[in-house]
Formats: C-alpha cells, structure tokens, sequence
C-alpha cells in the first residue's frame, strides 16, 4: 500500500471510528483486512474467494470465521467501526429482528448479495446403504410431537425409536440424527424445507397455518430433544468424523460438505430424488435454499480491498456455472439473477427493508 493511499484510508477509518462515537484511541485499531464472520456452508466458498483474492491482489487475505449464521448476525448488527466485521456469510435470508438490531446498533446500510443455492442433505457413512426416505417420514422421525399414530388429529410426544418404526422399509436401527444448533442457517433450513414439507403431508397441520400459525410453526418446527436429535455444533468436519466412527448415525448438512467428502459419506434419496448438483439446479430436489453474504456499505470505502474483493466474489470466473465455486459445489443462480445481484455489488445498491 502506497503512502497516499495509506492516508486516505486511515483519514476514512478515523472519520467511520468517530462516526460511531468511538474514542479517538480506536482509531489505532485500524484494519488492513476485511474481517468475516458467519455460516458454516458458506466458510468454504468464502475461503477459496479469499485465497485466490490474497494470492492475485495487491490486498491481504480477508480473515473468516465460521461461527454459524445467527452467530455471524449477532456479531455483524453490533454496530459500525473496525471492531465489528465487515461481511457476514449466512445460509437463509437476514431475518427482520436482525435488520432491525443491526439499525438500531447503526448499521443502516447493508448490502445484500446471494451467491447462489445449497441443498441440505440427509447423510451417513458410505459403510452403510444409501437411504430412501421421504420429507414426512423425515418430520416424524425428528419432530418433538407427531401426529397421533391412533388417528386422532392431536399431536403427541414422538413415540419412535427406530427408523422402521415410522415404515417398515426403513432400517431398524435407532434414531440418530446429529445436527447443527438452532443458532444455524443450515438447522433453520432443514425444519422448513424438510420438517415442515413433511408435516404438510398431513392435511389438519397444513390447515393450521391458516388457523393458527403459532401452533403450526410449533409442530412443524419443534425438534425433539430425546436423543433422536443430536446438537452437534457448526463443524461439520466433526460431524463426519462422527459418522464414519458411527455408520448407524445420519448427519444434516450442506450439499457443498457432501460434495467434497463423497469418498466417506452419501446423501439419503429424499422425496425419490438424490441430492446431486443437477437435480439442486433444476429445482427437483426440494431441500434447496438459497445462500447470502451481507455487506457494511460504511466500511467498504475505510477497510482496503473491499471493493476489489465484492468484485472478485461476483464474477462470473467465481460464481458462474463454469466458475471455480461450481467445482466447490456452489449451485449457480440463473443468468439474469446473477447479472441482477452482481449489479447490486457494483452499485452498492442497499437493503431497503424485508
């Protein structure tokens, strides 16, 4: 970094540090790297960004944490200065409550960016067969209360300890299902797509959402807390350690995480549809969502490289469909959304509301 460029960006630090009403004695805290936080499923495509911008920049290589998505918000809306991150990764959408922590704390400008879509994957050691399951059979095996076996349209407490138990197709072993905590993009997304797709399968739950949407989030939502559910924490590299220790044990994960450890692990056949990377594109494997990073507009002109990195993520030599993110398992958005949202970075366009 030049001396003219060096002063121009303290002179910014310094005016965005007392912009926040921090102390002057901050201003020495002054980054020269772009600070990340956020989801896990993200963490890999961030990384190889990041390497590839530290190893062909004149910029240093961002420094990212995985911390999980409702982790990285919390630490992204605590306010503006180069205490805080400048971009955090999550796999689902900004919640309100959290745009409006993060306005309240002064991050009023934040730019959203999607990178492109995931699948969530229901996986186990490849030392065991491949299972065929559907989204119902998925919400009765892991919902805290299920529908009355008798009939009754009530839930109960989930009476299943074995797979077979819920179909006789099914393996009779116990269930055991390791996952990540609540605080996790990846978990919300498993209890919506998968959960709660299963739970509309029974029509007097899908009418509640109608009648009574607390009740109804609270059936579909609810994961029981038995053991049939295990919290396992944002690493999925320890959940794959896990599984292979433990071949009886499923796994919920990003289809990146699948994709780069099929020699030791395989997808569950989900609603008859494997989870392949075709099938995530074309929208017929239903366990998809979309995934985000999200932008302090304030700090892209006081942290060096920030413009430089936005672009180098949204390139088509990044996230296009012949672009090195598609080799990491990224499932490319369509062409006219990626033009859309790579105008969004080149433009700086903000979050207006949700």
């Amino acid at each position: 970094m030049n001396e003219i460029f060096r002063k121009i960006v303290l002179t910014g630090a310094a005016t965005l540090l007392l912009g926040a009403g921090l102390s002057p004695a901050a201003f020495a805290a002054s980054r020269d790297s772009i600070s990340i936080v956020g989801s896990s499923t993200v963490y890999p495509f961030a990384t190889v960004v990041a390497e590839k911008f530290g190893k062909t920049s004149r910029f240093k290589t961002p420094k990212i944490e995985s911390t999980g998505t409702g982790g990285g918000m919390k630490l992204f809306c605590a306010g503006i200065g180069v205490q805080h991150p400048d971009i955090t990764n999550a796999s689902r959408r900004i919640k309100k409550s959290e745009f409006d922590q993060c306005r309240e704390n002064g991050v009023q400008d934040i730019i959203e960016v999607k990178i492109g879509y995931d699948g969530i994957v229901l996986a186990n050691s490849k030392k065991s067969p491949v299972m065929e399951i559907s989204r119902k059979e998925i919400f009765l095996a892991l919902a805290k209360e299920v529908p009355d076996p008798g009939g009754a349209e009530k839930v109960v407490p989930n009476p299943y300890k074995t797979w077979q138990e819920i179909n006789p197709a099914l393996p009779a072993v116990k269930i055991e299902v390791l996952g990540p905590p609540p605080t996790s993009g990846t978990r919300d997304a498993f209890t919506e797509l998968a959960m709660e797709g299963g739970a509309k399968t029974f029509p007097w739950i899908k009418a509640l959402e109608k009648k009574d949407k607390n009740e109804y989030k609270k059936i579909c939502n609810t994961v029981r807390e038995d053991g049939g559910y295990v919290e396992a924490g944002e690493n999925d590299n320890l959940i794959i350690q896990k599984l292979e220790a433990n071949p009886r044990a499923f796994g919920v994960f990003g289809f990146s995480y699948l994709d780069q450890n099929i020699d030791k692990i395989q997808g569950s056949v989900v609603d008859g549809k494997q989870p392949t990377f075709e099938a995530i594109a074309d929208g017929e494997y239903k366990l998809a969502r979309p995934l985000y990073f999200y932008v302090k507009k304030d700090h892209v002109s006081v942290i060096p490289g920030m413009t430089e990195f936005l672009s180098a993520f949204s390139s088509e030599g990044a996230w296009g469909p012949d672009g090195y993110l598609a080799d990491k398992g990224l499932i490319p958005m369509p062409t006219a959304e990626r033009k859309a949202f790579a105008a969004d970075v080149q433009n700086l366009n903000i979050l207006k509301g949700l």
